[in-house]
C-alpha cells in the first residue's frame, strides 16, 4: 500500500525544493512534483538522508493521489500566469476541503482575485509569504499566512515546525484573510530594498568619501553589528566586504558589476503605498536607485560628460572616529524612518481592506528567518504590544527619542554627501520625510491654491468650515 503524504510541494525551483527538504526533515511525509519530473527525482537523490519522506511523482494526477485527504498542496512556481495555470490544472483533481497554498512572491491583488475565484468551490485558497531566501526556506523562514482563519488552524501544525524560531517562538502567523499574507510580504520586501540601499549608500561614502578599502569597511560593519544596527543585512555586508576573489586576489565586491536586479516586489510595495496615499519615500528612492543602476551604459556616458565637475569627494566623510560614528548614527536613524514608512503602509492597508493586521505579530515573526531580521524588530514589537494607539512609529517615545538624538548626524552625512556629489537618495529621502512629517504647518496650502486656480478643485480654510473656491485673476 502506497504511503500517503501529509503535504505536497508543486514546483522544485530553489525555494520549492528547499521547503520540501525542510518539511521532510521536520517529519512530514512530503509528495513532490515538477513539470520536469527529473528535477523532483534529483532532489531525492541529492538528499539521501531525507529520501524516505520525499515522494516524487511523475504526473500531477499521481501527485494529488499521493496526498492524504483533505489535501494540502503548496504551489511554488513563478508569480503571475504560472500560478493561475497550476491552479487551473489542480482544481479538477481536488475535492471540497482541500487547500491550495501559493507560497511564491505573489502580487496580493492576484491573491485576492484567486481567493474570490475559489469561493463556492469548497476548495480553500491561501496566499502565503515566505521570506529568508534559499537558506531560510531550508532551515527556517519567516512565514506570513493569509486566508480563512479556520484553514490556518489546519496548517499551523505543519508550518510552525518548519518556520524560523526566535527565543522559542515560531516565526509564522496568520495575518488576515485573502491577500493579507502576501501584502505583508510585499511591504517586507519594500523595507528590505530601503535597508539594502541605505547600507549601499553608506558603503559608497566610505569607499568614495573616506577612501577606505573593502577590508577596512568590513571591520566597520562588523563593529556596527554589535550594537543598535545588529541585523542580518549588516552581518552579511561585513562578510561580503571581507571576501577575497580567488581569481584576482582582490576584494570580491570590487569585481562585481554595479547593477542591482529586482523581481518586482519592491516596486509593488511602492505602487501600493501610492494607492493608499502613504508617503513611502525611502522605499521609493531604493526602487528608483535599482532602476538607475541597471542603466550602466548611460551612467558611463554621463560620467564622461559631467566628470569634470569641481567636487571634493574627499570631504564627504571624515575618516576619523567621529566621522564613522556619524555614519552609524545616520544609518540607524534613517532605518527607523524607513521602517516607520513601511509600517504606515501596513496600517493603512489594514484599515482599507478590513484585515486588522496584527502589527505586533508582524514584527515578531520578522525577528528570525527573514532578510530584514534584526534586534530592531524587538523594539517595534514592544511599541505595538503596549497598545497605545500609535499611528506611526515616529510618534512612539522609544523611537522619537532615538530619531531626535540621531537626526543631526543624518543631516551632516546627507549634507556632506550632497556637497561632494555622492548619491544618497534613500538617506536623503528619509531625512526629507522626517522634516515633512514633523512640521505642524507645511506648504501644501500653496499646492491647493494652484489646484483651485487651474482646476477649481477647491480648498479648506482655517477660519471657516466646508470647501471653498476662489475667483482667481485671469492670466
Amino acid at each position: 500500500m502506497t504511503m500517503k503524504s501529509d503535504i505536497g510541494v508543486l514546483g522544485m525551483g530553489t525555494m520549492g525544493g528547499m521547503l520540501a527538504l525542510n518539511l521532510a526533515e521536520k517529519g512530514h511525509e512530503t509528495a513532490i512534483f515538477n513539470r520536469t519530473a527529473e528535477k523532483a527525482h534529483r532532489l531525492v537523490a541529492d538528499n539521501p538522508a531525507l529520501a524516505a519522506r520525499l515522494h516524487p511523482e511523475d504526473s500531477l494526477e499521481g501527485f494529488v493521489a499521493r496526498l492524504k485527504t483533505p489535501r494540502i498542496v503548496l504551489v511554488m512556481v513563478n508569480a503571475g500566469a504560472p500560478v493561475d495555470e497550476q491552479i487551473a490544472h489542480l482544481m479538477p483533481l481536488l475535492d471540497a476541503g482541500d487547500i491550495i497554498i501559493d507560497g511564491g512572491n505573489a502580487d496580493f491583488n492576484d491573491t485576492v482575485r484567486r481567493s474570490r475565484s475559489a469561493e463556492g468551490t469548497g476548495i480553500n485558497f491561501v496566499g502565503m509569504g515566505v521570506s529568508g531566501g534559499e537558506q531560510g526556506a531550508r532551515h527556517g523562514p519567516s512565514i506570513m499566512v493569509g486566508g480563512a482563519k479556520e484553514v490556518w488552524q489546519r496548517l499551523q501544525p505543519i508550518l510552525e515546525p518548519i518556520a524560523a524560531q526566535h527565543e522559542g517562538e515560531p516565526c509564522v502567523a496568520w495575518l488576515g484573510p485573502d491577500g493579507a499574507g502576501h501584502f505583508v510580504k510585499t511591504i517586507h520586501n519594500g523595507i528590505e530594498y530601503a535597508d539594502m540601499q541605505m547600507i549601499a549608500e553608506i558603503y559608497g561614502l566610505l569607499r568614495d568619501g573616506a577612501k577606505l578599502d573593502a577590508p577596512a569597511m568590513a571591520s566597520i560593519f562588523a563593529d556596527w553589528n554589535t550594537r543598535g544596527l545588529s541585523s542580518y543585512l549588516i552581518e552579511i555586508t561585513a562578510t561580503v566586504l571581507a571576501e577575497t576573489d580567488e581569481a584576482t586576489g582582490k576584494p570580491l565586491v570590487d569585481m562585481i558589476i554595479d547593477e542591482a536586479g529586482q523581481k518586482g516586489t519592491g516596486r509593488w510595495s511602492v505602487i501600493e503605498a501610492q494607492k493608499l496615499g502613504i508617503g513611502a519615500t525611502t522605499l521609493e528612492a531604493a526602487v528608483s536607485a535599482r532602476g538607475i543602476s541597471s542603466r550602466r551604459d548611460e551612467r558611463i556616458a554621463a560620467s564622461d560628460i559631467y566628470g569634470t565637475l569641481s567636487l571634493d569627494t574627499g570631504s564627504a566623510v571624515p575618516a576619523d572616529a567621529a566621522g564613522i560614528a556619524d555614519l552609524e548614527s545616520a544609518l540607524e536613524t534613517a532605518k527607523i524612518i524607513a521602517y516607520a514608512q513601511g509600517y504606515a503602509v501596513l496600517a493603512a492597508a489594514s484599515a482599507e481592506y478590513g484585515w486588522k493586521l496584527p502589527l505586533r505579530d508582524i514584527a515578531r515573526i520578522w525577528r528570525a528567518g527573514c532578510i530584514i531580521r534584526s534586534v530592531f524588530l524587538d523594539d517595534i514589537a514592544r511599541v505595538y504590544e503596549a497598545g497605545d494607539g500609535i499611528v506611526n512609529l515616529l510618534q512612539a517615545p522609544s523611537f522619537s527619542e532615538r530619531v531626535t538624538a540621531g537626526q543631526a548626524a543624518l543631516r551632516r552625512v546627507v549634507s556632506r554627501a550632497v556637497l561632494a556629489g555622492l548619491p544618497v537618495p534613500a538617506l536623503a529621502a528619509a531625512l526629507s520625510y522626517f522634516d515633512d512629517y514633523r512640521r505642524a504647518r507645511g506648504t501644501a496650502n500653496l499646492v491647493q491654491g494652484q489646484r483651485d486656480f487651474f482646476g477649481a478643485h477647491t480648498y479648506r480654510r482655517f477660519d471657516q468650515g466646508g470647501s471653498h473656491h476662489h475667483v482667481w485673476p485671469v492670466i
